[in-house]
């Protein structure tokens, strides 16, 4: 709808310095976009792609060719074309057009924008022939973002900022935007907080910065950006986004929804309010609604991860793991170094029973780097479950390791779990200092305690009588001390047969 708003005022289109005239009916164009949005948003049951429609875009792409193929339209007629043609989902025409726009009026924003969700990958990308002026940096560094080519986006942006753009705030918010997407979030936040001190005023990008504030629980912060950004300007689309996070973060998921519902009001095609409105239903246990308002997500931006991802999820409440999988995959074709995707996928071929195929997705999760420390303890059970012992024993203690040298304990559940399988399996070793140390450590989890108690006083007994280690056990790797960061030996854990090419 955003596109066509004031397009459609008046019979005759007439732009200032232009050289076409449209002929257009407001009930034709304005209404009948604006009537379709509204039954977008409204609709809350199932709804396929295409079943509300604009009945009118096709007569206006009829009349718009014939211009078109006249050389009648200008550098705006040529965006509305594209934007007519993206509407009727005509995605290589629309490029053309766009690309063409770009040409005729190289600094129109909105050209750009367009093409820029119309782009899927480097490849394609690379095939366009864009106009060689200081605008295509612009672009390229914000497709870059969009792509997930965060690396390629900060250069561009460095460049930017080195060739005279070094005060603007629209490449701050960016640079910061470019961190959010890589999960650098205290980096995001000082970005953001920096911005806020240069714009006080600004209202673009506050979503972003208010989803970092979510991720982090600071409920103050995002309280106070919230009351300022309605004093600024309450019927923005980024206030009402950032209004509904606070209300998620306070787990009032009605009321958040009711503030994302009220931004696609204002704009249906802002990506984050329908994939934000996605994971409120999901918190309601609205699935249908959920998988409704991720799907409008993929229509607006098929790039979006975050909805691949909820999609997923979706369907797995729903028990259909093979649903799931497609969904996950999806996403992590998206985010290939993203570890929660690729263990979200090692889950489903779990579930699948394709115990090859999840354990290459979880090591490749631990070698990428796994967010939440996850990926050794479900590929170490895995091993439990396949009968290796081990490689079982390997990913336990490579998994203590991480976590005592991060200095933070992530799950006490799961670190008790590991305390316990290795301390079992030195004592079935006879490795008596070994098990004592991991022993003891059980004791320090409630999970775990009994058990680790139990193991104490057995290995007491084994010792009293006598008991020395096997002489001829094969142990691979062994604990010399207790385990610490510091002072843990061990042997690199390689799964068989694992190659770095995810599934």
């Amino acid at each position: 709808m955003q596109e066509f708003k004031g397009l459609f005022p008046l019979h005759v289109l007439e732009i200032p310095g232009a050289t076409a005239k449209f002929f257009i009916s407001p009930e034709d164009g304005y209404s009948g976009e604006k009537k379709k949005d509204d039954e977008t948003v409204d609709s809350l049951g199932p709804l396929e792609k295409g079943q509300v429609k604009n009945e009118s875009l096709r007569e206006l792409r009829v009349e718009m060719s014939k211009k078109h193929k006249a050389r009648e339209l200008d550098g705006f007629g040529l965006y509305l074309y594209g934007v007519v043609l993206r509407k009727l989902d005509l995605v290589k025409e629309a490029v053309d057009v766009f690309v063409e726009a770009t040409h005729v009026l190289p600094l129109h924003w909105g050209a750009w924008l367009e093409l820029c969700n119309l782009i899927t990958d480097k490849e394609m990308l690379k095939s366009l022939s864009l106009p060689d002026t200081w605008m295509k940096e612009f672009f390229l560094a914000h497709i870059y973002t969009e792509l997930q080519l965060i690396e390629e986006a900060l250069q561009k942006y460095q460049s930017l900022i080195d060739a005279g753009f070094s005060k603007s705030t629209y490449i701050m918010s960016q640079i910061a935007v470019a961190y959010h997407n890589i999960r650098d979030i205290d980096k995001a936040l000082s970005i953001f907080n920096e911005l806020r001190k240069q714009d006080p005023y600004r209202i673009e990008n506050m979503d972003t910065f208010s989803n970092l504030l979510y991720v982090r629980s600071m409920k103050p912060e995002l309280s106070y950006l919230a009351h300022n950004l309605c004093e600024i300007d309450k019927y923005r689309v980024e206030t009402c986004c950032v209004i509904g996070n606070y209300y998620s973060l306070r787990s009032q998921h009605e009321k958040a929804a009711l503030y994302f519902q009220r931004a696609l009001k204002l704009n249906p095609r802002y990506l984050g309010a329908w994939t934000l409105m996605g994971h409120e239903y999901m918190e309601m246990k609205n699935t249908s609604a959920a998988i409704q308002a991720y799907r409008h997500a993929i229509e607006v931006n098929k790039r979006d991860y975050r909805a691949w991802y909820g999609l997923g999820q979706t369907y797995e409440i729903l028990k259909m793991p093979f649903y799931c999988l497609y969904y996950y995959r999806r996403a992590h074709q998206l985010r290939p170094n993203d570890s929660r995707m690729l263990v979200a996928l090692g889950e489903c071929y779990e579930k699948l029973n394709q115990l090859v195929e999840a354990t290459k997705c979880y090591w490749r999760a631990y070698a990428v780097g796994d967010v939440e420390k996850m990926a050794l303890v479900k590929l170490a059970k895995l091993h439990e479950q396949l009968n290796e012992y081990e490689e079982a024993a390997q990913c336990y203690i490579k998994y203590v390791q991480d976590i005592c040298s991060c200095g933070e304990i992530v799950d006490h559940h799961e670190l008790g779990t590991a305390f316990r399988y290795l301390a079992q399996y030195y004592f079935r070793r006879q490795l008596w200092d070994e098990a004592s140390a991991c022993a003891q450590k059980c004791c320090d989890f409630n999970d775990t305690r009994e058990e680790g108690k139990a193991l104490l006083r057995q290995i007491s007994q084994l010792r009293s009588q006598g008991e020395t280690p096997a002489a001829d056990m094969n142990v691979p790797f062994f604990l010399s001390a207790p385990l610490s960061a510091n002072n843990t030996p061990v042997r690199r854990v390689l799964p068989l047969n694992l190659s770095s090419v995810t599934p």
